[in-house]
């Protein structure tokens, strides 16, 4: 889990490939923390196209990482809900399913905030804004980054923090330009 917060994306799969494949029957709740940071790892491999990973192997994950939220959440939505609309939206916005991801984010950060996980809150506004930042939409991509900020920021992660503001700063520049250019 360390590895996939400090941005470890291959060293995430390692570690997850392995320890997905140990026996969890006597600590079912960690194999589903497990499962959701495995699938979000398999997502941010899909994005960026890793080489040496199988396309195949992650979407599998990604279907089983699904699959065991919709379980998990079906027992506690108020732990799980965030993180099963936050895997889907990541999965919808591969399929540039536009409006499903974002209205998938959105619910993925209200129920975090809801339920007072401020650093799953910040980590969807995080891959709303990337997602945002994708496309083409700037703006919106700075207000989820400065949201993402400040759950970082009370979360007390100052890796995070300073991570998103180097996001932030990326951001103001693109922001800029376009300003620019419509004058």
């Amino acid at each position: 889990i360390r590895a996939y917060w400090s941005g470890y994306t291959e060293r995430c799969y390692y570690y997850s490939e392995k320890y997905m494949s140990i026996s969890w029957q006597e600590v079912r709740f960690m194999k589903v923390q497990m499962e959701f940071y495995h699938g979000l790892n398999s997502l941010d491999i899909l994005k960026k196209k890793l080489r040496g990973f199988s396309s195949v192997k992650c979407k599998e994950a990604l279907r089983t990482s699904i699959s065991v939220m919709r379980n998990a959440a079906a027992h506690s939505d108020w732990n799980y809900a965030n993180k099963l609309c936050l895997l889907v939206a990541e999965q919808q916005s591969l399929s540039d399913d536009h409006l499903n991801a974002i209205k998938l984010y959105d619910a993925s950060i209200e129920s975090a905030r809801k339920s007072g996980f401020i650093h799953e809150q910040g980590l969807a506004c995080e891959k709303a804004g990337f997602y945002h930042k994708r496309n083409g939409a700037v703006c919106k991509a700075a207000e989820y980054f400065k949201q993402a900020h400040e759950c970082y920021e009370e979360w007390g992660s100052s890796m995070k923090v300073d991570f998103i503001q180097g996001e932030l700063n990326n951001v103001q520049i693109l922001v800029n330009s376009e300003l620019a250019r419509e004058r």
